[in-house]
């Protein structure tokens, strides 16, 4: 099984992604809220919510939110703000245990990228989205973001004899907009629009003091002996000087498109 597919994984990094990835791709969730018209009447979906970055930010404009996430671990943090309008369910992407055409937007922000059968999760993504509805969903450009970008980069300047792990096969597919625009419309949108979205991860340099707990979700980093992430940590420190923090430009693209 990859490390992205295992629910105990997310259960044990719940906490963790919380304080670290949440507040990043909560710029993304933003993002991809401004493109889509919420009412306090709208019904939403919020596939793979991990720990709720664009359904705590949707339920802020008053709509009615579901989050799913297979993770008990990542659903317990989003149900724990104890928003009246957010209800919070542990249920499978890939067999949402949903009625057909339920809600005005479906979203999943880098959550149905990680599915093991992503084109089902965009089948049922657009199976539960009411005709007129919209259907919403980020995705990192191929290379990733983040740790997982800076990762990936340094590997290749330290053993560019070895090959990086690849990143869940949705990342790859869906890494160019093209690309994007055809599985939305095999998955049964119509007229996706895409748009490129960049902003930088601030890596808090302190916290290469627990560079398991940085690195940990990337396989690029499980797969290194300890000599190899001890150089890994030692060029990131030369990166930064005497900075405190490191930013990574990171790229997503942002689908919306309509039912």
């Amino acid at each position: 099984m990859h490390e992205f597919e295992d629910p105990n994984r997310w259960n044990a990094a719940a906490k963790h992604y919380r304080q670290s990835a949440h507040p990043f791709t909560a710029h993304f969730a933003e993002a991809a809220l401004a493109r889509v018209p919420l009412t306090p009447d709208s019904q939403v979906l919020d596939v793979a919510t991990g720990t709720g970055a664009l359904a705590l930010a949707a339920a802020r404009t008053g709509a009615r939110v579901m989050a799913t996430d297979f993770s008990a671990g990542m659903v317990a943090c989003v149900a724990s703000v104890g928003l009246d309008n957010v209800d919070a369910r542990v249920m499978d992407g890939q067999a949402l245990d949903l009625p057909d055409a339920s809600f005005d937007a479906v979203f999943s922000i880098f959550g149905v990228i990680m599915f093991p059968n992503w084109r089902k999760g965009l089948r049922e993504m657009q199976r539960v989205t009411r005709p007129g509805g919209y259907g919403i969903v980020a995705t990192w450009r191929e290379q990733g973001a983040a740790t997982f970008l800076l990762l990936g980069n340094i590997r290749r300047k330290l053993f560019p004899e070895r090959s990086s792990m690849a990143m869940p096969e949705a990342v790859q597919a869906l890494g160019e907009p093209q690309d994007f625009n055809n599985e939305l419309v095999l998955a049964g949108y119509r007229d996706p629009v895409i748009e490129s979205v960049t902003y930088d991860y601030q890596l808090d340099v302190a916290a290469l003091d627990e560079p398991d707990t940085l690195f940990g979700m990337s396989p690029d980093w499980v797969s290194l002996s300890d000599s190899d992430k001890a150089a890994v940590i030692a060029e990131v420190r030369q990166m930064a000087g005497d900075q405190l923090f490191i930013a990574i430009p990171s790229t997503a693209l942002i689908a919306v498109a309509k039912r």
